[in-house]
């Protein structure tokens, strides 16, 4: 067994944090480590947050931490923080903003950069799911990027989505109309004590009212703590009553996973031939001086690749 897979099981925090590293760098070690741990997966329960940048994520999760405690949960926080695509650097400032909870040996917090990758999460998240269900944490919660209206990615890796509104954010209600609607379980209108905060409620309540899987709709405050006792018991409530149906969604997640997989490597491999491939570099000088159309090149290009 590998060394960090057996301080991993013997619950050695700087073991699990380097598996992580080793995880989410995709070190060689990677794939031996996860083939070590896959057969002890699959036991913890996992809760997205999602929403627009400003909507109080953060703070709400520090204030739902406590109360996930009460319910018995042990408790780890995956936050994925957005790489810019220049520097290709990222702030991870959830380490300022979850500073109470980061001071709580009881509770692991860790920050991943999104690497560029689409809709809110990184490409290495579903695996450090598996590292911190494998290290015995029993509810992991994802709080992805911020982007806004695109974020429905973070569905497909997590159990139940908890969508967080605020008042404050102008585009609530346009968020949820480009595709939220589809994948919230729980929709938390934060910061509660502001103006605003019982028309955005009433608002997201008649807009969600009709659908058929009746997600709730909670007013909650991470400011006051009004409400946060609240959220914490519904979202318990849902992961028990999703209890029959976790092995139908697991392997829904694992489709979409082994297909993102499947997909991310067919796009490196094609990348790495068109970089290679003389006449790619000859098609661009084409287009550029008008001789061929950016369709027939792309087409053309294709049928080589797909031989």
């Amino acid at each position: 067994m590998h060394p960090i897979v057996e301080g991993l099981f013997q619950g050695d925090r700087r073991s699990l944090a380097r598996a992580i590293s080793i995880v989410d760098d995709d070190e060689p070690d990677s794939h031996i480590i996860l083939r070590q741990i896959f057969n002890k997966t699959g036991n913890a329960k996992t809760v997205g947050f999602t929403g627009a940048g400003g909507a109080g994520k953060s703070s709400l999760i520090e204030k739902l931490v406590p109360a996930f405690q009460d319910l018995g949960y042990k408790i780890a926080i995956i936050a994925v923080d957005p790489t810019s695509p220049i520097t290709g650097g990222a702030i991870l400032g959830d380490r300022i903003r979850m500073r109470t909870t980061m001071d709580d040996q009881n509770v692991f917090v860790r920050s991943l950069a999104s690497r560029g990758a689409k809709g809110g999460i990184s490409r290495s998240v579903r695996n450090v799911i598996r590292i911190l269900d494998a290290a015995g944490y029993g509810l992991i919660i994802v709080e992805s990027v911020g982007a806004g209206q695109v974020e429905v990615q973070i569905s497909n890796v997590v159990n139940i989505t908890a969508v967080v509104l605020s008042p404050q954010t102008g585009d609530s209600i346009q968020a949820i109309k480009a595709g939220l609607t589809e994948v919230g379980d729980l929709y938390i209108i934060n910061k509660g004590d502001l103006e605003g905060s019982t028309s955005l409620y009433n608002s997201i309540t008649d807009l969600i009212g009709d659908t058929t899987r009746k997600p709730v709709v909670i007013k909650a405050s991470a400011k006051t703590g009004s409400g946060i006792k609240d959220v914490a018991v519904n979202i318990d409530k849902i992961l028990r009553s999703k209890g029959d149906n976790y092995r139908d969604q697991e392997k829904r997640m694992l489709e979409v996973e082994v297909r993102d997989m499947v997909l991310n490597m067919v796009e490196e491999k094609v990348s790495a031939m068109l970089r290679e491939d003389n006449r790619y570099h000859d098609f661009i000088e084409k287009i550029v001086n008008k001789e061929l159309d950016p369709y027939v090149a792309a087409e053309q290009l294709a049928a080589v690749v797909l031989r």
